[in-house]
């Protein structure tokens, strides 16, 4: 996990210097052996209308084993329902309040607001729910695929 951990902080720093690192990037040929940049214009947002949420890929491929990196928009209104896991999940607040919520029974009104610069880790095999409330909510997410989603109907197998 310390890899992905790493991966979290190189891109939480790279979006941190936004226009001036764009600028730069503009700027000058790069060998695209050595580094590979995507300018958040150049996100390819995929819409999940029934969940009510975004993902754009930033690293890896999140349906295949290996590590991962994602940024997540969750839209006004949308919450995920009761579900786990099966990795862990390391995810930074970068825009709004994402509210969270631990257990199988979904209630929203004992969520956690997490304001903007939040670190949160969800844990692999633990059943939780979140999402937005009244505004939209970016995240950026880490973790280790393939990145399963299950209802927590379905047990998670014990540790």
């Amino acid at each position: 996990m310390r890899h992905q951990r790493l991966i979290t902080t190189a891109i939480v720093l790279s979006l941190a210097a936004g226009l001036s690192a764009a600028s730069a990037a503009e700027q000058q040929q790069l060998n695209p052996k050595a580094i590979s940049i995507k300018l958040p214009d150049q996100f390819q947002w995929r819409r999940n209308e029934a969940a009510g949420n975004e993902t754009a890929v930033l690293y890896g491929d999140p349906d295949k084993p290996g590590p991962y990196v994602l940024m997540f928009k969750w839209l006004p209104g949308h919450m995920s329902r009761p579900h786990w896991h099966p990795n862990d999940r390391m995810i930074t607040v970068f825009k709004g309040t994402w509210w969270v919520g631990t257990g199988d029974k979904f209630d929203p009104d004992s969520t956690v607001p997490l304001p903007a610069g939040s670190y949160v880790t969800h844990f692999a095999k633990e059943v939780h729910y979140d999402g937005a409330k009244n505004e939209e909510v970016w995240l950026l997410m880490a973790g280790e695929g393939p990145a399963t989603s299950t209802s927590a109907s379905t047990p998670p197998p014990a540790h």
